[in-house]
């Protein structure tokens, strides 16, 4: 008996396609009518690129970063000169994104990433062997495994070096002679294969939080090689709600929920997170050692929906909200979830409107 043949499997949708993907009509309609000066190696021009990030909409670009405009210009400005862009501020404020997008626009491509984090090693930023290759033929450019930064600047692209204190301070300034000098040497190599000189459109992008700070404060060296932008979160309400609507829709939506998310109750959502965080102009209260940034208000938002809608059939409401919120707001600390009933019980009757009703009156979802 034969075994029935295998049908060819149907690729799945990813999951968060990187923003030279989600982007690449946008991209492409960008490079077709862009004129202006190219600083070498860059993919688009500044103004297109500052385009491409801020949104047009007369070009039909649509505004991929929330934040000030002149930022994004400096950004631009400091990956145009020699020297790396560091990029540091609360968590959730979309650093990330930022240096996603500007290495899309300015290299057509943001998948050069370092994650930082205590095990890094300089293996994973540089280069590294196949060993079997290696142990056979002696070293060689076919035996050596390029990483990320020895890639960006042999083809001369942006290199995003995520979370960079969080690395061990020895691991942070292997960077030193590479953002000074621009070139790599493997001293395994001979000759000319022993130096890899940086292409133009090499650059540095990294990030930092400020939660961070201390833990492997980068050393006054590395620091000069740098310039230091700050951003901040979200000023305005109105603009937060519009981006938390506007992402969680878009999450909704790849998860396979038909409604989008009802507004009031993202209304009361966003206001939550601003009184807990502290934002709000004259708040008052108890201000959570969670982190409430923008970027976890819509990851409520969309387990709020998704919690409606399978469990229910309905767009998700206040108690979803509830029921999702100590996830994000108290995770494993008792103290957080505390001041989390507390608002619930004492703050949220303050406001009108049936939404924050519900909200209160769904305290009881809060798990003990």
């Amino acid at each position: 008996m034969t075994a029935p043949a295998a049908h060819p499997a149907t690729p799945e949708p990813l999951q968060r396609p990187p923003a030279e993907v989600r982007h690449a009509d946008e991209l492409a309609a960008l490079r077709a009518a862009d004129d202006d000066p190219r600083p070498p190696g860059w993919q688009l021009s500044l103004r297109a690129a500052r385009r491409f990030i801020v949104g047009d909409e007369r070009a039909g670009i649509s505004r991929k970063f929330v934040g000030n405009v002149s930022l994004v210009e400096r950004a631009l400005v400091t990956l145009a000169t020699n020297r790396g862009l560091m990029l540091v501020g609360e968590p959730g404020t979309a650093k990330s994104l930022l240096s996603e997008l500007i290495a899309a626009a300015v290299s057509g491509g943001s998948a050069l990433t370092v994650q930082g984090g205590a095990a890094t090693t300089e293996d994973q930023i540089k280069y590294s062997w196949n060993y079997a290759l290696l142990v056979s033929e002696g070293p060689s450019a076919r035996s050596l495994v390029p990483a990320p930064m020895l890639r960006g600047m042999a083809e001369g692209r942006i290199v995003r070096f995520e979370e960079i204190t969080r690395c061990p301070l020895e691991v942070q300034d292997c960077l030193l002679s590479l953002l000074s000098e621009r070139v790599i040497a493997v001293p395994e190599l001979p000759g000319e294969q022993g130096m890899v000189f940086a292409r133009q459109g090499f650059n540095v992008i990294a990030t930092a939080n400020t939660r961070d700070r201390g833990v492997n404060e980068m050393s006054s060296a590395l620091k000069r090689r740098f310039n230091f932008e700050t951003v901040f979160p979200i000023a305005d309400f109105d603009t937060e709600l519009a981006l938390v609507e506007a992402e969680a829709t878009a999450l909704l939506r790849r998860s396979g929920v038909e409604p989008p998310p009802r507004r009031d109750v993202l209304e009361v959502l966003v206001g939550t997170f601003r009184e807990l965080r502290g934002a709000a102009a004259g708040a008052q209260g108890e201000r959570l050692s969670a982190v409430m940034s923008t970027a976890e208000a819509v990851s409520v938002a969309h387990a709020a929906g998704l919690r409606g809608w399978f469990l229910r059939g309905e767009p998700g409401d206040a108690a979803d909200v509830v029921a999702c919120l100590p996830g994000t707001a108290a995770k494993d600390s008792p103290e957080d979830l505390a001041r989390l009933r507390r608002y619930l019980e004492q703050r949220a009757p303050r406001h009108s409107g049936p939404q924050w009703q519900a909200l209160h009156d769904a305290r009881h979802l809060l798990a003990d």
